[in-house]
């Protein structure tokens, strides 16, 4: 059974109302293969976008972006290709873009998008 962490699923909520305010459409969360999973998929004009989201509750533990390594973005990559194969009629385009949540004193989430970190 998959242990689900509060703060991930909040900072994906946050991540997926930014994204809509940003005119992206979500077509999916949580997508997995065996173990991987790919937080969110959307498309933006004619770019699929597969979205790493990473939540801290403090920047004590360093940048959220600091969670994602290379085999994790490996992994993604190769999720995302498989997810493609699965969606032929999707948008040709692909990127993959990772947004970091962060919860400041007051409780207002600060979001941070960076757009394709893998470069394919």
């Amino acid at each position: 059974m998959r242990i689900v962490n509060p703060v991930a699923v909040l900072g994906e909520n946050f991540a997926c109302e930014y994204l809509k305010n940003k005119k992206y459409k979500i077509i999916e969360r949580n997508f997995r293969k065996k173990y991987e999973e790919i937080d969110i998929i959307a498309v933006q004009g004619s770019t699929l976008v597969f979205i790493e989201v990473k939540a801290r509750t403090s920047g004590s533990f360093g940048s959220p972006f600091e969670g994602i390594s290379s085999s994790k973005l490996r992994h993604l990559v190769q999720l995302a290709q498989f997810y493609k194969l699965l969606h032929p009629n999707l948008p040709d385009n692909m990127r993959i873009d990772a947004i970091g949540v962060t919860w400041s004193n007051n409780n207002n989430p600060q979001i941070e998008h960076l757009e394709n970190i893998s470069g394919f």
